[in-house]
């Protein structure tokens, strides 16, 4: 069909007018300016025709509605601004082209009760289980949140995408390192990754600043999901009262059944009594307000959880603006001299690092564990600082054609491999102190970062082969996969068998016992295998905490179980009076923060 209108709907040349007769305006732009349209007869000719008061009566309110309705649009199609008021609920608002647009999505649909279900099992079990410690119990309440944030985003019609399940498993397991490990900072690094994972699962960005800033991003929808969950609530139970109603009798009647018969079995066999009270967790009147701030907490974030997984903040409608690219040789001359560098730097390390203790000695005339604190920090530092310059240098890099691709690939692949050198250089100078001095927590933290920035510079030079669109993805996995790993093997057990084993070998003339004995009951397995009195004058505090602790099984780590178990087979000697003058032999351990002021942490 054309476009043009008909002869019949064109109106009448005037006699006298232009030579071009103006084009009639569309019927509901002419109804928003207040004229009538060209083919339709105005008020004036419907009375000169003859009309009856019936034809000319009101119109109906449900006719008027429609009027109405129909003027709003035909006046946003006119460019006219519309009264925010014309619309009804559910209806879109206003075209907006600025930022809020383009990240803000549109209202997610009601809420269902399987949702509400969900939100409300996952506020119970926060204030039954978290008031006690982190154990399994974060695994207990992450389940029911899950699954709120699943029905959410059914109903709203997302789909399950690989990266998506990628986070909500990383999250998952990342929250067993509290129900394994009983040290707190591996806990503390995994809850944490946990939830930007989770966050991440419900956004599902992709660039740097989507997975920057997703990773937070479950905060921005704490105010939006409880509003959405009040107004939820409200619409459910105006409009099916009585469904509520057959629901709240039919849970009423089974808390009674089970109160009724659960108190009947318990008194009838203690077996059966013991099982029920180590289960079911401890109330009292004064931990009423913590279990009620932990309620308010778990509704929250898990209407937020369901909220964002429903409508979803677009996180990568944030752009950063490459820079000015620069001239060929104004961008690649600064960075071959660092390689020149690099490489100077380098070829030393191998001659005097990688040649052994004799070499170290001969060249510095210091020892080898000496040489390796001497430069672990500056290495550390010159690898983040080179991080920085590659993103810098990728910035205002060329973007001419094919070959300012090739000349960035050749000048930024050279400093890469060199700083995975550099890396693996910082690397065997802890190996040596450690070798030397033993392993404390600080030593085996800044190892592990150390280790991961050469997985990501590896993945910078994959990026540079095969694309860097997986990138801020990749980093992100690399990052969880390391909290994990660190958490699995148990960083504090770690540092006491490697101290342990030191003695052992007779490589240490006597263990510190000063640090070991702050360690967590991740320590107790390889501390165990101490001789009298060391081994007690160690366990000493961590039986202390262990045995007279009185935390219920589900804010029960696995690795104080399995301490308690052996300290409960083998308990401490002694009252800890010869306990001053163990481990205090010399400087075994390596250590005097007096001398050097180097803290050993």
């Amino acid at each position: 069909m054309s476009d043009q209108p008909s002869e019949a709907s064109r109106p009448p040349e005037k006699p006298g007018g232009a030579d071009t007769p103006r084009p009639p305006e569309p019927p509901a732009a002419a109804e928003a300016a207040g004229t009538p349209a060209a083919n339709e007869p105005g008020p004036s000719e419907a009375r000169t025709a003859g009309a009856t008061p019936a034809d000319t009566a009101r119109p109906s309110p449900a006719q008027a509605s429609d009027g109405r309705r129909q003027r709003a649009q035909a006046a946003q199609q006119a460019g006219q601004p519309g009264s925010p008021w014309q619309h009804g609920a559910g209806a879109p608002a206003a075209k907006d082209d600025g930022m809020t647009a383009r990240l803000r999505p549109p209202p997610p649909p009601l809420i269902r009760p399987a949702v509400l279900g969900s939100v409300l099992a996952t506020a119970l079990l926060s204030a039954l289980f978290l008031s006690d410690g982190l154990g399994v119990n974060l695994l207990i309440v992450a389940v029911p949140a899950s699954l709120a944030a699943f029905f959410a985003a059914q109903a709203a019609g997302r789909r399950l995408r690989p990266w998506t399940a990628t986070w909500a498993v990383g999250g998952l397991a990342l929250l067993a390192v509290p129900a394994l490990r009983d040290a707190g900072w591996p806990t503390f690094l995994a809850v944490v990754s946990a939830f930007a994972l989770g966050s991440l699962a419900l956004h599902g960005s992709r660039s740097w600043p989507g997975v920057l800033i997703g990773s937070l991003g479950l905060f921005d929808s704490v105010v939006p999901g409880i509003i959405w969950g009040v107004r939820g609530i409200r619409a459910r139970a105006g409009g099916s009262r009585a469904n509520w109603g057959a629901t709240l009798r039919t849970t009423a009647v089974a808390l009674v059944l089970l109160v009724v018969f659960g108190t009947l079995f318990a008194s009838a066999d203690a077996a059966f009594a013991e099982l029920l009270s180590s289960l079911m967790p401890e109330a009292s009147v004064g931990a009423g307000p913590w279990r009620t701030l932990l309620f308010a907490l778990g509704l929250a974030g898990a209407l937020a959880a369901a909220h964002a997984a429903a409508a979803p903040v677009r996180w990568d409608g944030l752009t950063v603006r490459p820079g000015k690219p620069r001239g060929r040789a104004e961008w690649a001359l600064p960075l071959i001299v660092l390689n020149l560098l690099f490489a100077a730097f380098i070829t030393l390390q191998l001659v005097v690092l990688f040649g052994g203790y004799d070499k170290v000695r001969d060249v510095t005339g210091l020892s080898h564990a000496e040489y390796a604190r001497q430069g672990f920090w500056q290495l550390l530092w010159a690898t983040l600082l080179t991080l920085l310059v590659i993103a810098l240098a990728l910035r205002w890099a060329p973007r001419g054609g094919t070959g300012d691709r090739t000349l960035v690939r050749s000048v930024l692949g050279p400093l890469c491999v060199l700083t995975l050198v550099v890396v693996a250089s910082a690397l065997r100078r802890m190996d040596l102190y450690v070798d030397e001095y033993g392993l404390t927590r600080l030593r085996i933290s800044v190892a592990a970062m150390e280790l991961w920035l050469g997985v990501v510079l590896i993945l910078i030079l994959a990026a540079g082969v095969f694309g860097a669109r997986f990138l801020p993805r990749a980093v992100a996995v690399s990052a969880a996969a390391g909290v994990l790993a660190f958490g699995l093997i148990s960083p504090d057990g770690l540092i006491a068998e490697q101290n342990v084993q030191r003695f052992e070998d007779g490589r240490s003339t006597s263990i510190d016992i000063d640090y070991v004995k702050d360690l967590s009951a991740d320590a107790v397995p390889a501390l165990d295998r101490l001789p009298e009195p060391e081994r007690s004058c160690a366990l000493r505090f961590i039986q202390n905490d262990v045995l007279h602790d009185d935390t219920p099984w589900y804010a029960t780590s696995w690795g104080e179980a399995r301490a308690k178990e052996i300290l409960e087979k083998r308990p401490v000697k002694g009252d800890g009076s010869d306990c001053y003058r163990v481990g205090r032999e010399g400087t075994g351990d390596g250590y005097e923060p007096d001398d050097d002021g180097y803290d050993p942490y």
